[in-house]
């Protein structure tokens, strides 16, 4: 078995992880959304131009309803994401979004496509859950409130959708232009409620960080992402994107200067522990059956 899919959605989660802290550069009183809006906007249209260029795309052909729901599935978990996180605070908030979003994953792959997610999985995706919730247990503010709880639930679940409509995307139509033209169509989804506008990129010292976060955090990432969707199980996928977290935390700790406690370290080290028992565990059980089925 290939472990390289495995290793792009991995590189994607890392891209991910890179942008809490990326933000921290912006000037403050932005909109999350409207950061959102002007990201997708860069990382989509930059590449919409390049597959134009190279006519990569035939708008009579194009698999529009799954580009349409890919595009409106990732705005609305980012904008339900920044909501939670407003009544919850981050640590929450990102726990119930990010923790859930695998377990969701997998119902819609079983009960929507008939895909019923194997053991390693569920073995993988526990250790990742409960060191996704050691991690961030000790950090930031522990608020628990009953509609930002549903909100992050929400925003799980559409990223979810997001990954199981973007695999059928790609089942249809090449990686490249697949991510441009679902984030042009997200950017166009976000922008006229962003209520900040776009003039602040141009401002002091916001435009290299929007770029870093356009091209590398969305562009270059949701191709990673994208790329290993396509050879692995959209359950998976969402597994191993876990790994979002631990990067934004690790990156907290090494440029940030922040501390984690010896509880969060052990969420690092489980959170580790799922991925390594996602991307081995999956190898071992699919040569098994190779073997079986061979004799």
């Amino acid at each position: 078995m290939n472990i390289l899919p495995y290793i792009f959605v991995l590189l994607a989660a890392m891209l991910w992880g890179t942008v809490g802290t990326t933000q921290t550069f912006l000037r403050e009183g932005i909109s999350p959304i409207a950061v959102a809006g002007v990201r997708s906007a860069i990382g989509g249209g930059v590449l919409l131009i390049a597959v134009l260029i190279m006519r990569k795309i035939n708008f009579k052909k194009w698999s529009w309803k799954w580009t349409v729901f890919a595009a409106l599935t990732i705005a609305l978990f980012q904008c339900l994401f920044f909501t939670s996180v407003r009544y919850t605070g981050v640590a929450v908030g990102t726990v119930v979004t990010i923790g859930s979003s695998p377990v969701f994953s997998g119902i819609i792959e079983w009960l929507l496509f008939k895909r019923r997610p194997n053991r390693v999985w569920g073995i993988a995706t526990l250790l990742a859950i409960i060191g996704c919730i050691l991690l961030f247990v000790t950090r930031g503010d522990t608020t628990i409130h009953p509609l930002g709880i549903l909100l992050a639930l929400c925003a799980g679940s559409m990223f979810a959708l997001y990954t199981n409509c973007s695999k059928k995307l790609t089942e249809r139509e090449e990686t490249l232009p697949s991510v441009a033209m679902t984030f042009t169509l997200c950017a166009l989804f976000l922008l006229p409620f962003s209520g900040s506008g776009v003039s602040w990129v141009l401002e002091g010292q916001n435009l290299w960080p929007m770029l870093f976060m356009g091209l590398f955090a969305t562009s270059l990432a949701y191709i990673f992402y994208l790329a290993g969707l396509e050879k692995i199980s959209s359950s998976s996928a969402v597994t191993l994107s876990l790994a979002e977290p631990l990067t934004a935390a690790l990156l907290g700790v090494f440029l940030v200067g922040e501390y984690l406690s010896p509880m969060s370290w052990m969420g690092v080290l489980l959170l580790l522990g799922g991925i390594l028992v996602l991307t081995i565990g999956s190898r071992k059980t699919v040569k098994y059956l190779k073997d079986a089925s061979s004799q």
